[in-house]
């Protein structure tokens, strides 16, 4: 097996469990969403930091600690995080599945939005079409299907800004990944030591079963960054531009065919819109690099 093809098979198995997510937190349900999201900072901090250290990485978090601007850039960049993760936590296990693959569909074109505003980017017209359809998609399920996406545009907006954080963020993937949830690790540990006291820990109830499910939220962090991090070395960004729906249009058939969630006219209507802009967006960069590579030969 090819080197692209190893890269192609990770990207593929990171964002399949990306994708298969809300089926996972919909098993730990019974806990709030604060102590879920508590638990997935927590695991994660431990796990990440294993990893570390048995790959003999862990010495590059202390060398970057001594940079106080650095730190402050992951203190954001873990507060916008954990943002997003708690609210697609609550919006899974509160039936909003199918508005959530939404803000991971419109998530790439907020990324351009973010280019333009904070890296003074310049957008090609057909990019320009692109964010307009996005944003008629966005506006019709406000006054046509009669309720402002709010779940879609925090998780799109929260995973945009954070990715522009740590665009020039100088730490790998999972790196970066430790020391986020690290700078957390002590707030979320209070969260669940509080619940536990106060008798509302799900963890402390919940069978065997139930509180590994609970401390895999770790693994089921960690080794989908793993697998990313893996695949952007070794393919082409434009295929894991195309790879990144998958995870979105894996949520949306779980929302709709696992968890039956109303998807009604109005709101196809939306989403299609917004589709036709990713379609837009999607085949620029494909015309773009064609006729780059025309030129080269």
């Amino acid at each position: 097996m090819t080197k692209n093809n190893k890269g192609l098979f990770a990207a593929l198995g990171a964002f399949t469990i990306w994708g298969l997510l809300p089926i996972y937190w919909k098993t730990v349900s019974q806990a709030v969403p604060i102590e879920i999201l508590s638990h997935r900072i927590t695991w994660s901090t431990l796990v990440t930091l294993m990893i570390l250290l048995l790959w003999g990485k862990a010495g590059k978090l202390l060398h970057v600690l001594k940079d106080r601007r650095v730190v402050q850039r992951f203190v954001l960049t873990s507060i916008l995080l954990s943002v997003n993760w708690l609210t697609y936590i609550w919006a899974v296990n509160s039936n909003y599945i199918v508005e959530s693959s939404l803000g991971y569909y419109i998530n790439p074109l907020v990324n351009v939005l973010l280019g333009v505003i904070f890296l003074k980017e310049r957008l090609r017209k057909l990019q320009w079409t692109a964010l307009f359809l996005a944003f008629l998609g966005v506006c019709y399920l406000t006054f046509g299907y009669g309720r402002f996406p709010w779940i879609a545009i925090v998780l799109a907006v929260t995973f945009g800004l954070y990715g522009l954080l740590r665009k020039t963020a100088p730490l790998p993937s999972l790196e970066g990944l430790c020391l986020e949830t690290a700078i957390l690790f002590v707030p979320a540990l209070a969260t669940l030591l509080y619940l536990a006291s106060q008798g509302q820990s799900d963890f402390v109830h919940q069978d065997s079963n139930g509180r590994f499910l609970l401390a895999a939220t770790g693994i089921v962090t960690s080794l989908p960054l793993l697998l990313f991090g893996y695949a952007a070395q070794k393919i082409q960004l434009s295929t894991l531009g195309v790879v990144q729906y998958l995870a979105p249009s894996i949520q949306l058939c779980i929302g709709l065919f696992v968890y039956g969630e109303a998807f009604p006219r109005q709101q196809m209507i939306g989403f299609g819109l917004v589709w036709c802009g990713l379609l837009i967006y999607a085949m620029e960069g494909i015309l773009k690099r064609i006729r780059r590579q025309k030129r080269d030969l």
